[in-house]
């Protein structure tokens, strides 16, 4: 009850923090960005110290009033070298490898220091979900901080406010600021996990293509580190008076076609699974294939990560059914 009554809370005073809207990267802090206030230890400090400083006017302490001025003093520095640490830092790019829907993605923020002065203690974190901060390591003057963010659904993900952060240097004070990135990230949808095989080929015939598990030869080259020791042509090897390796064949198979309308019947979000399942099991056995979505032109036929990337991404931004 009293968490979720402290994130309300957070939420509300988000409205009256900078950036009040995303903004494009990359965002430099300022002292207008940044925030700063005394923790629970900070308060206790400051209790205390006036505690010593009321008793040093009562009994006429000359010596406790100077050490609590001493100690208020430092109080006050280190509420300026919290500020500090956060002003004059910029975040360059804050991007992330696409997931498929429903896995964690690692969210990497990028971070460097303008002035050249060296930061200690940042931590990064997502609001208002602050549970689990990360270290932002800046001893090189640049450096990155890796965030875990959940993923519910295919498409652009929009994300919320980073907050960056810092105790030091005594963790009487923590000073913060907020960057909110304009550019969303993609998500992939989520493949089928149980479902047909990929369909049959179709298009020009079979070619042949060079794979160390085919069964007839088609060559000799020259041995190359990380060959098998079963692939040797020992024979051959001893006449050219150096090791030579064989090389098979075998048929690729003709391309595959990832048909939008050969799925007629299925509920549409079922149909984008399946197509996402598929585009994985053709990239994991080394085939051609090509995507055909309705209202855009057809993908392909090709492989390979680029390819696979370009039909995801088309798959995720479809329509809604």
């Amino acid at each position: 009850m009293a968490q979720g009554i402290r994130k309300q809370v957070h939420r509300w005073a988000l409205t009256f923090t900078r950036p009040r809207d995303p903004e494009p990267l990359p965002v430099t802090f300022d002292r207008r960005r940044v925030y700063v206030l005394p923790t629970r230890f900070g308060l206790f400090y400051a209790i205390l110290v006036a505690t010593m400083l009321l008793g040093g006017l009562n009994y006429n302490n000359n010596p406790a009033l100077l050490l609590a001025l001493l100690l208020g003093g430092t109080g006050l520095a280190s509420l300026v070298a919290a500020q500090l640490q956060l002003s004059g830092l910029s975040i360059t790019t804050v991007d992330a490898e696409p997931v498929p829907a429903g896995q964690m993605m690692l969210l990497h923020v990028h971070a460097k220091a303008v002035d050249g002065r060296t930061r200690r203690g940042l931590q990064v974190a997502l609001d208002p979900n602050h549970d689990s901060p990360v270290l932002l390591d800046l001893t090189l003057g640049h450096g990155q901080a890796q965030l875990l963010i959940p993923t519910s659904q295919r498409g652009w993900l929009e994300l919320p406010r980073v907050r960056i952060d810092t105790r030091h240097p005594l963790g009487l004070a923590r000073a913060w600021s907020h960057v909110w990135p304009q550019t969303p990230l993609l998500v992939y949808p989520r493949p089928e996990t149980d479902g047909p095989p990929l369909p049959e080929g179709a298009g020009e015939d079979a070619k042949a293509r060079i794979h160390p598990s085919g069964e007839d030869l088609h060559h000799l080259r020259t041995y190359r580190h990380g060959d098998s020791r079963r692939t040797i042509a020992w024979k051959p090897s001893a006449r050219h008076e150096s090791l030579l390796v064989r090389e098979y064949q075998q048929p690729a198979g003709a391309d595959i076609v990832l048909e939008w309308h050969s799925l007629a019947g299925l509920p549409h979000e079922t149909r984008i699974s399946r197509i996402a399942r598929w585009v994985d099991d053709a990239e994991r056995d080394g085939r051609r294939y090509r995507l055909a979505l309705p209202a855009q032109p057809a993908i392909g036929p090709s492989q390979g990560p680029g390819h696979r990337h370009d039909c995801l991404r088309a798959l995720a931004l479809m329509p809604d059914g």
